[in-house]
């Protein structure tokens, strides 16, 4: 019971009230002109229009009244809905009265109201109502028979309103039950939908694959962050208009289910992309699941993979190779001093030592790819970072002429700076090795295209054989005798787990190129 009082002062309960008030207003609007207009009139007892008059007038006042209590929500809903129920009871009864009692068929009006009153209140007031009622309506049959006017034979009409008012209050109390249950069922399948909606929302989140939601006419009805992410923006309205590639592949799909769709690269983060078509209706025309499947992130899944076998391989190469390593290098060197006087033995030592050497590197340049995966990207400002470079590595390089430098104040990129130092001064001891050894022959150029700072690191030395070009990043690949073929390769691998892509520009103006461009994933530029 306190569950329906408390549902009793909802707003739409007040508003039901307020509009029960108005109606009793025009009617009474409308009583009043239909006096006025009868007032004119030779009539057998203008006293008894008068008080028509009067008894309406009064009804107008309290529905004024009502009004302002149904404003200011004083006093409480049930007791104005009983006191507005008691004022039409009364009103329709004296109207009875005046114009001959129940003859009259007047008393039928207080049928509506009395429904109207259940249908507001939604309890058992529509009871307590239909006997304020009955009561009006005996009480009136009963003063009727006192002044003469009627016998006691004549109960039974009054008898039966009072049964209809009763059966229709009770009509009125059961269909207010069943909007009130019908209501409450309707809030929960809300509730349940909204929480449902909420559900798969999180779900669609959650996905590590891009989702979006495309109606029949090629409508984007919902996605999730990663396709937020994958496409660089909010994909809205018309699959066409927002992603292109994804809607011409959608379309092929439509055409035909059975193939498999070709990859797509999104327009403003280039991304490479598997979409994956989920037809939510019997055919492939209606309503269609798409899933965007990132080989970006599929490949730097993979890079890691590879990283972590990598890391135990290294482990064992730092136990297994370098502990022989050191004995045979040891040993070289006490052959060496006993073969001071023979000419090739100490050929045959420092082969040894050599070799030894090289494969201390290539075990050390190993190791550092192992580590490739411990990046801790900065903020870091091109101009000034790349002039405190140049200046180390001419001191240590023994470098005495100037080397080019153009780069504009504002350049700035996230990379470790440990890891830029590495990539940097592998191929800047690489550029000066095979360049002229003149003022500028080594140039460093950093310039910005489609958002991406570009730096290129240049040199005038001979280029790169077009057989070897397809093979500069691979593993253990070298044209040197003493070379571990390492160098270009931790270099690309270092640039990619910093976000950046490392390549060599085929055919430059001068020389040879090789280009970062930074802010890129691994793979993306691949």
């Amino acid at each position: 019971m306190s569950n329906t009082s408390s549902a009793f002062h909802t707003e739409m309960h007040w508003r039901s009230l307020a509009l029960l008030n108005v109606f009793r207003m025009l009617s009474n609007i409308g009583i009043f002109c239909s006096v006025l207009w009868l007032a004119y009139k030779p009539l057998s007892d203008i006293s008894t229009w008068h008080s028509f008059l009067i008894l309406a007038g009064v009804d107008t006042v309290l529905a004024l009244f009502f009004a302002w209590g149904i404003r200011y929500r004083k006093p409480g809903f049930e007791i104005q809905l009983s006191l507005q129920v008691a004022t039409d009871v009364l009103f329709i009864v004296g109207l009875m009265h005046l114009f001959g009692g129940l003859r009259s068929g007047i008393g039928t009006l207080l049928l509506p109201y009395l429904a109207a009153a259940g249908l507001i209140s939604r309890g058992r007031m529509t009871l307590f109502h239909a006997a304020m009622a009955s009561i009006a309506l005996l009480s009136e049959q009963t003063w009727q028979i006192w002044q003469g006017n009627a016998s006691a034979s004549d109960y039974l009409p009054p008898a039966l309103l009072c049964v209809a008012s009763f059966a229709v209050a009770w009509l009125a109390h059961r269909l207010a039950r069943f909007a009130q249950a019908s209501e409450a069922l309707a809030e929960q399948r809300g509730v349940d939908l909204a929480n449902l909606g909420q559900l798969n929302q999180r779900i669609l989140q959650d996905v590590s694959d891009g989702v979006l939601v495309v109606d029949a006419s090629g409508v984007i009805r919902q996605c999730n962050e990663q396709a937020i992410r994958l496409a660089g923006m909010r994909p809205e309205g018309v699959l066409l208009h927002a992603m292109p590639v994804i809607a011409v592949a959608l379309a092929r799909w439509r055409a035909n289910p059975t193939d498999n769709p070709n990859l797509i690269t999104t327009a403003l983060t280039r991304k490479t992309l598997r979409p994956r078509f989920i037809s939510l209706s019997n055919d492939s025309h209606g309503n269609v699941l798409i899933y965007l499947e990132d080989l970006d992130k599929l490949r730097r899944e993979a890079q890691q993979l590879k990283l972590a076998a990598l890391g135990r391989l290294t482990a064992n190469l730092a136990h297994e190779i370098r502990n022989p390593l050191s004995a045979i290098t040891h040993a070289a060197q006490l052959l060496g001093e006993e073969a001071e006087d023979n000419a090739l033995m100490r050929r045959l030592t420092r082969i040894i030592d050599d070799n030894s050497q090289r494969l201390e590197r290539m075990v050390k340049d190993v190791l550092e790819l192992n580590r490739r995966d411990r990046v801790q990207m900065t903020q870091v400002k091109l101009a000034d970072w790349l002039r405190t470079f140049i200046e180390e590595f001419s001191l240590q390089e023994e470098i005495h002429v100037t080397l080019a430098l153009q780069c504009p104040a504002g350049a700035e990129i996230r990379f470790d700076p440990g890891h830029l130092h590495q990539v940097m001064w592998n191929l800047s001891r690489n550029g000066w090795r095979y360049c002229e050894k003149k003022a500028g022959s080594l140039s460093f150029t950093v310039w910005l295209e489609n958002e991406h700072w570009v730096l290129d690191v240049r040199n005038d030395g001979p280029p790169v054989a077009s057989d070897a070009q397809t093979q500069l990043f691979e593993p253990f690949f070298t044209t040197e005798t003493k070379g571990t073929g390492l160098g270009l390769y931790i270099a690309r691998e270092i640039c990619a787990a910093n976000g950046a892509v490392l390549e060599y520009v085929a055919s430059p103006p001068l020389g040879t190129c090789f280009r970062i461009v930074f802010g890129y994933t691994y793979g993306q530029k691949i």
